[in-house]
């Protein structure tokens, strides 16, 4: 007995030092956190409950059977944040480079079943230089078993991914699956495949940074919804991150405790949509206003800057806000926006998170570049989102909803349950002047003309009684008073119950 308890503590410190002294000093020196120290700073102090530390790979190829770590480079268990069960798996560099074996990928996909199971989040800490080519064919499979997991986990659990060092070949796919993928400047990387192999096909010379760093995929390619500055800020704004989702599917968000009156009111909006139409205003400053605590955590902040997606919390529930941006775009819907915007609305119907839109729209982005990237299929990516969606959805119009935009973004059309305008709200099927010169054609020559008409359609159209009077708005409300009209609203709807007809599934305009 003695010898086995011997042997058992042997086997644990082996697994706790990974790779060794010398490669945790290297991952240290990169700026790095090792794979258990990253676990340790994102669960509850004393949560982590291992598995599957003894676990060896069984590849006797090219002097593999001489090297064995115990738990193969992968870190697996589960434990809480802020009290709250999460599964996690902490890749370890400091072993075979994180690589990815057979044995590996089974540690990952137990942890995946486990959580899908009992209804809980998975949180993955990626740091691999992609599949442990000794294993050969046996890696390949072992990474196509994570994938079918990841989308049979879709929309069940919450799945995060946080890449906190390389992330190549197939081992990207796994993250692009999950719901939220957060990254690390300066030390994490997502591609394909990697700045040499890219030279070799097509003789281009460009760096990992800029092929595939944090900066690179938060504001160019979309892959990546937030860059942190280093492992620690990374790991502590998952903890807060984590906070805003529920557990599953099965369950509504979470309520926390807020001191915020539910009818506090704010003055300063009133004046926050200026009297002309075409100067911009921040649509941010809004939603901090109406929020609990002023609290909105934004995602994809630096990526089609003219839509604004993120979690605030209203009476102290999770509420999902998307808002058109009149600073970036003058806030036109375009084809990176309306797939940002329709990927954030399916998950939070996925996961029972009201949404909340807040509406400053005068159309989709013309053009030939937009025409030719497939603006239409891209745009009714939004529209079908917004149109599958059965959590409740309010609307704000602040001020110009005008055209096919003005349905997209959660009109009543689209089984909007609470929609207000704001006094200031233009609804219309497009901007006064460009109106009056279509239906006025033969008086374009004619400037006087052309001015007395278009101050004409921008009394008829510029506010929100037309569509007051069809009942497509159900209010028209003094912008001091949003955060009370829409706390009630939600409130309202809490109980909530609507489903869609029975089919496998849609086919969304992918």
């Amino acid at each position: 007995m003695q010898d086995i308890i011997r042997q058992l503590e042997e086997k644990r410190a082996a697994a706790k030092l990974g790779g060794g002294l010398k490669r945790i000093e290297a991952q240290h020196a990169k700026g790095k956190l090792t794979a258990r120290e990253r676990i340790a700073l994102l669960l509850d102090e004393g949560s982590f409950e291992e598995w599957d530390m003894f676990v060896e790979h069984r590849c006797t190829d090219f002097g593999m059977a001489e090297q064995k770590v115990p738990g193969d480079g992968v870190v697996t268990g589960y434990g809480t944040i802020n009290g709250r069960l999460v599964f996690v798996f902490s890749q370890d560099f400091t072993v075979f480079g994180g690589s990815l074996s057979e044995s590996h990928a089974k540690k990952i996909c137990k942890i995946m079943e486990q959580a899908m199971k009992v209804g809980a989040p998975l949180i993955g800490l990626n740091d691999s230089g992609g599949a442990r080519i000794q294993e050969g064919v046996s890696s390949l499979g072992g990474y196509a078993d994570v994938f079918q997991l990841n989308m049979l986990a879709s929309g069940v659990i919450p799945q995060i991914s946080l890449i906190m060092g390389p992330c190549a070949g197939g081992a990207v796919y796994s993250p692009a699956i999950t719901d939220f993928t957060f990254m690390v400047k300066d030390s994490s990387y997502m591609f394909v495949t990697g700045p040499d192999v890219v030279k070799t096909v097509t003789h281009e010379e460009v760096t990992a940074e800029e092929l595939g760093g944090a900066i690179t995929h938060t504001t160019k390619s979309g892959v990546a919804d937030l860059a942190m500055e280093n492992d620690v800020e990374a790991l502590l704004n998952m903890r807060r991150f984590i906070n805003f989702l529920p557990a599953s599917n099965r369950e509504k968000p979470p309520v926390w405790p807020s001191q915020d009156p539910p009818l506090r009111a704010e003055p300063s909006l009133d004046t926050l949509v200026p009297d002309d139409p075409a100067r911009p205003y921040d649509i941010k400053e809004l939603i901090h206003k109406i929020a609990d605590e002023g609290d909105f955590f934004e995602l994809q902040p630096d990526y089609a800057k003219n839509i604004v997606i993120g979690f605030i919390r209203l009476e102290g529930a999770t509420i999902g806000v998307v808002a058109n941006q009149p600073m970036v775009l003058a806030g036109c819907l375009d084809i990176d926006s309306s797939i940002k915007g329709a990927r954030f609305v399916r998950f939070c119907d996925a996961f029972n998170i009201p949404i909340l839109t807040l509406e400053d729209v005068p159309g989709f982005m013309p053009g030939t570049s937009q025409e030719y990237g497939g603006i239409i299929k891209h745009g009714a990516k939004l529209l079908y989102a917004y149109a599958e969606a059965t959590v409740p959805k309010v609307t704000v119009i602040t001020r110009k909803a005008y055209g096919g935009a003005y349905d997209v973004m959660a009109s009543k059309h689209l089984r909007g349950d609470v929609n207000f305008a704001w006094p200031s709200a233009e609804i219309a099927v497009m901007g006064p002047k460009g109106a009056v010169e279509i239906i006025f054609r033969k008086d374009i020559g004619d400037p006087a003309a052309i001015a007395a008409r278009t101050e004409e359609y921008r009394e008829k159209f510029a506010n929100p009684f037309i569509a007051g009077a069809r009942g497509f708005i159900d209010d028209v409300i003094m912008p001091r008073n949003t955060r009370k009209r829409v706390c009630r609203s939600f409130a309202m709807l809490r109980n909530k119950d609507l489903k869609n007809p029975w089919r496998k599934h849609g086919n969304i305009p992918l």
